[in-house]
């Protein structure tokens, strides 16, 4: 019997690679989304991908590698989401923090100031203005009224009565399935506690929630997103993904005018700010700040 503490034999490290974790939707370290980022994961199964996304137990890591020959045309690289039991086909704060570490390490875009992702949902546009990244919002997978009986399962989640709290819903799906829920006020969004809703309530949903915020407030909405991790339900810091689906629902359905700047994360402490805005063409660009916390390598 090996003594605590002896490293195991069998253990042997393919490489080791360079690893960063990124703050996003923030300028100020520590107060927006951490993401985890291996640089180059050329070699790793997707079994081993998962296994480290699990140990990182962030709610994203995401792994750089070369894009496919299909792609290689047009990808300034290609990135696989993993949150720490699932891969993702996008997500928004990932797609930010993953494109500055790419920068960081020298990637030179093919276009100035544009950078082509290649991720499980296909291609996505980056743009650089100074420190800030912003990507086009993907086209949502899924879109429309909200069912009576999904509205009142993602309400019982939250706690609230779908009667008199819910202003719209829609279906928000980019990739992760969001269901978006607009409620009469930031304060109202803020006020939600939806581990007060009980053991029996259903966590299979991706609910994301917002509402506008007074006048003269620093931001225009408050935004909160919640998701089942584990069998359980957590409340992610700052969404991209979310905020991209919010923004072209919002500005379709009247609720909102772009530009427009949501925050995210005051329930958990946290100040993220996301910034949307629209071309002429209609497309829905998200944008946030990004801080680089840690840097080193890491042996898988």
């Amino acid at each position: 019997m090996m003594e605590a503490g002896t490293p195991d034999p069998s253990y042997a490290p393919a490489m080791r690679r360079p690893f960063s974790q990124v703050d996003v939707f923030t300028s100020v370290p520590y107060m927006g989304n951490p993401l985890a980022v291996v640089a180059d994961a050329e070699g790793l199964t997707t079994d081993e991908m998962q296994h480290f996304a699990s140990w990182t137990n962030l709610s994203e890591t995401t792994v750089l590698l070369e894009p496919t020959s299909e792609q290689a045309d047009k990808a300034d690289y290609r990135v696989r989401i993993f949150t720490p039991d699932r891969e993702l086909p996008f997500a928004g704060h990932p797609t930010l923090g993953t494109c500055r570490v790419w920068l960081d390490h020298g990637g030179v875009p093919r276009r100035r100031g544009l950078i082509v992702q290649e991720c499980g949902s296909g291609l996505v546009t980056i743009r650089i203005s100074g420190n800030r990244l912003a990507f086009a919002a993907p086209a949502l997978v899924r879109s429309g009224p909200v069912s009576a009986e999904h509205l009142a399962a993602a309400c019982n989640v939250l706690g609230i009565d779908p009667n008199t709290s819910v202003v719209d819903a829609s279906w928000a799906d980019n990739g992760p399935p969001w269901m978006a829920v607009l409620l009469g006020s930031a304060e109202e969004v803020l006020s939600l506690r939806p581990e007060a809703a009980g053991s029996a309530a259903p966590y299979s949903l991706f609910i994301g929630t917002v509402g506008p915020s007074p006048p003269g407030a620093a931001t225009d909405f408050e935004v909160r997103a919640f998701f089942p991790l584990r069998g359980t339900l957590v409340e992610d810091p700052v969404t991209g993904s979310l905020n991209a689906s919010l923004g072209q629902w919002l500005t379709a359905a009247g609720h909102a005018t772009a530009p427009y700047t949501a925050s995210q994360g005051g329930a958990l402490g946290r100040d993220g700010r996301i910034y949307i805005e629209r071309d002429p063409d209609g497309t829905i660009w998200v944008g946030g700040d990004t801080v680089t916390c840690v840097q080193g390598t890491v042996d898988i």
